[in-house]
């Protein structure tokens, strides 16, 4: 193959055709067209990917990355609690108790979940409780931390009393009562989660068991810090009683809610790439264009030995320059939009629906040779026709007639 032809005939393509600015016109098109879909996908799967990122953390801490529960009455012990701590030494454990409970401020009510933990122990699972903790001095049976949702509905201030309504019943004359408690604020924490701020509540476990009644060495569940949860569970399972005790892990008690955001990527990722097809067709027609203008020189080649591989690869090679020019073109786009959402404050999203006010951008390895690899898969099969179709011309009838 003569490559300083090929390169010379290339070039001369590359330059403004004045005599039909349209086909330049269509090839500037082109390079526009792919580099914006190449700009679009990249920041698109940038914040799909840090938003799930983002509820990812969030659930990560408010559900805890794994969690025991009983099956059967007194099956989650202090016993249990020990002989996995011996086993798991790397692993953080925190038991509680939990109960459903009404609260009443200064004439106001709300409703929650309150959880009586072992502070040191639920500080080193859970990072939003000890922000909240470390603002107390010193944490009493009967204090309480609860959610900002909480705090902002009763307006509640600092070492305010308030009085729980458990479900558990009293005993009164001939009626059943709730049993009832008061109980000091001292401290409010923020996961960025509506749901849990605003229904949230911690006591000590010392408060629960008192209240309910529980004996000392009895939980409703044990709360699991683990670096790798979703390996560990399958270590954690063969030690636990099999028809006692239950495990499960955070990705599966949302596991709907994280199927439907990967099923909304990957439609957005198709999409999105059928953009960077559209502008593809440009290069197609640009080719073609180039090539019924340049019959004749196409002609002369063929005719003065040049071969069909030769011509086949020069227009190839003409696709292929514009498209991944574009592609090269719209990752520097892309990276320069992401830098540019990610330092300057132009969006901003309400906190209390998505969990932060700054817009979350995360690109994956994955995605990014994803988009990578389709777009350049696009542009070469855009480029082959073309070529194709400029070997395919009858030299002989092309010098005669033109």
């Amino acid at each position: 193959m003569n490559k300083n032809l090929v390169n010379f005939i290339i070039k001369k393509y590359l330059q403004f055709d004045h005599k039909n600015p349209f086909i330049s016109i269509s090839a500037i098109l082109a390079f526009v067209g792919v580099a914006i879909g190449v700009m679009v996908l990249i920041i698109a799967m940038a914040i799909m990917n840090g938003t799930a990122k983002e509820f990812e953390d969030k659930l990560f801490t408010m559900n805890y990355p794994l969690s025991i529960y009983p099956k059967f009455q007194n099956s989650v012990n202090k016993e249990l609690l020990e002989e996995l701590e011996n086993k798991f030494p790397k692993m953080q454990f925190s038991p509680y108790l939990s109960s459903q409970v009404m609260l009443q401020g200064d004439g106001d009510m709300s409703g929650g979940m309150i959880f009586g933990v072992d502070p040191k122990r639920e500080a080193l699972i859970n990072k939003i409780y000890k922000k909240a903790i470390d603002q107390v001095n010193n944490f009493k049976k009967y204090d309480l931390i609860v959610g900002e949702g909480i705090k902002d509905d009763l307006s509640l201030y600092h070492s305010q009393k308030l009085t729980l309504y458990f479900t558990t019943l009293n005993p009164s004359g001939f009626s059943m009562i709730p049993k009832m408690k008061r109980f000091t604020y001292k401290s409010s924490f923020k996961s960025g989660l509506t749901a849990y701020d605003k229904a949230y509540l911690y006591t000590s476990i010392e408060a629960l068991q008192t209240i309910l009644q529980k004996d000392k060495n009895v939980f409703d569940g044990i709360h699991i810090y683990s670096d790798n949860p979703m390996d560990d569970i399958k270590k954690i399972q063969k030690v636990l009683p099999e028809f006692s005790v239950g495990i499960v892990g955070w990705w599966q008690q949302n596991g709907n809610f994280f199927s439907a955001m990967e099923l909304e990527k990957q439609a957005l990722f198709i999409v999105l790439m059928l953009i960077i097809l559209i502008a593809s067709l440009n290069i197609i027609s640009s080719l073609l264009m180039t090539v019924m203008s340049r019959r004749k020189e196409i002609a002369l080649l063929l005719s003065m030995g040049a071969t069909t591989q030769e011509v086949k690869y020069i227009f190839f090679k003409l696709g292929t320059i514009i498209g991944i020019g574009g592609v090269v073109f719209g990752i520097a786009l892309g990276f320069g939009g992401m830098f540019i959402l990610d330092n300057f404050n132009i969006i901003s999203l309400p906190a209390d629906v998505y969990g932060t006010s700054k817009l979350p951008l995360v690109l994956d390895t994955v995605d990014f040779v994803s988009i990578v690899i389709g777009s350049i898969v696009i542009v070469l099969l855009s480029s082959y026709y073309p070529a194709y179709k400029a070997t395919k011309i009858d030299v002989l009838e092309v010098l005669r007639n033109e």
